[in-house]
């Protein structure tokens, strides 16, 4: 970046053309008189006496560059610092038979529920670039699809493989807190968050989700959690033992309660999600509440480039005058 320290020099600018007037209005009454101009136009095709015409300028250039000098040209050197205290997340997602239910849609597009979940938290890691993200899902058994990583196209990628039918069915909430927190538990952040996405109720796991709550909050992990899905029933499709494919209408059984108590337990917030724009603004608002705090610290250096021009100028002038004191000497 280039600055002038000092630009009102530059009005001196407008003198130039005045001084140019000046230079060519007619000159005083020759000192002497030739009867034929004969002798006078041989003396003016010489190379040096066209030179002459010319010299006049020196002046004029070391001028301008002298009125650019003044302004104090600088160039400026910037540096900025971002000190970002990343938050460690840990995000859990349901990817139990329950989550194939089309009670979901994007764009008038009826989805499944991990379809829609996937694109919400694809648009949620995006916003945290500062933050260590981790993803674990979980259905009979939780399993650890990526570790905390500042890596979130890496991240993306591994979210995309997420898919209904990985590991035996059920909903394993206790056993993905505990699995989620103990990802987190050695970590040197000063904030860990887990945020756990579910479409039913704890029945399977050797915990149950208020004991991993407990250990959460001893470890110091704050527990987001968010039950999604209709109230109601909800169109879920199923195969029967030749293969086909039917729609069956299944209750949604969210545990709200557990749910509830496992956030307030660890100083987070619970969620209800029953459509597509209620998830989406969940996960702003979990991302606007759990923020990475920074310190930016800007420095900035501007270099003198004034010598780049007075220097030449001088130059030049020094060379105008020696000029016309010599070689380029005009006679009274």
């Amino acid at each position: 970046m280039t600055r002038f320290l000092q630009p009102e020099w530059f009005w001196l600018f407008t003198l130039l053309p005045v001084v140019m007037l000046w230079r060519g209005r007619r000159g005083p009454v020759a000192a002497i008189e030739y009867s034929d101009v004969g002798l006078a136009r041989e003396v003016a095709r010489s190379s040096r006496s066209r030179v002459g015409r010319w010299v006049w300028l020196l002046p004029l250039l070391a001028g301008a560059l002298m009125i650019i000098g003044l302004a104090r040209p600088q160039r400026g050197h910037s540096r900025t610092e971002v000190t970002a205290n990343g938050i460690d997340i840990v995000l859990a997602l349901d990817v139990s038979g329950s989550m194939q239910a089309l009670d979901f849609e994007i764009d008038n597009q009826r989805l499944n529920r991990i379809e829609v979940v996937k694109s919400v938290v694809s648009k949620f890691i995006e916003e945290r670039p500062d933050d260590r993200i981790g993803l674990m899902a979980f259905a009979g058994a939780p399993y650890l699809v990526s570790p905390l990583t500042l890596d979130h196209d890496w991240l993306q990628q591994n979210l995309e493989r997420v898919n209904i039918g990985g590991v035996d069915d059920g909903t394993a909430i206790g056993s993905a807190i505990a699995a989620s927190v103990n990802r987190l538990r050695t970590t040197p952040a000063k904030s860990k968050v887990v945020i756990l996405l579910t479409d039913g109720m704890n029945n399977t796991g050797k915990i149950s989700p208020l004991a991993a709550a407990e250990a959460a909050k001893a470890l110091g992990v704050k527990i987001y959690t968010i039950g999604v899905g209709v109230r109601g029933k909800a169109p879920i499709p199923v195969k029967d033992e030749m293969g086909n494919l039917h729609m069956i209408m299944a209750k949604v059984d969210v545990d709200e309660k557990t749910l509830q108590a496992v956030a307030d337990t660890t100083g987070g917030k619970f969620y209800r999600a029953t459509d597509t724009d209620s998830l989406q603004r969940i996960y702003e608002q979990i991302n606007a509440l759990e923020r990475t705090p920074q310190t930016v610290q800007k420095f900035e250096r501007y270099e003198e480039l004034y010598p780049w021009a007075l220097i030449p100028s001088l130059a030049i002038l020094g060379m105008g005058t020696l000029l016309q004191q010599t070689r380029l000497r005009r006679l009274p």
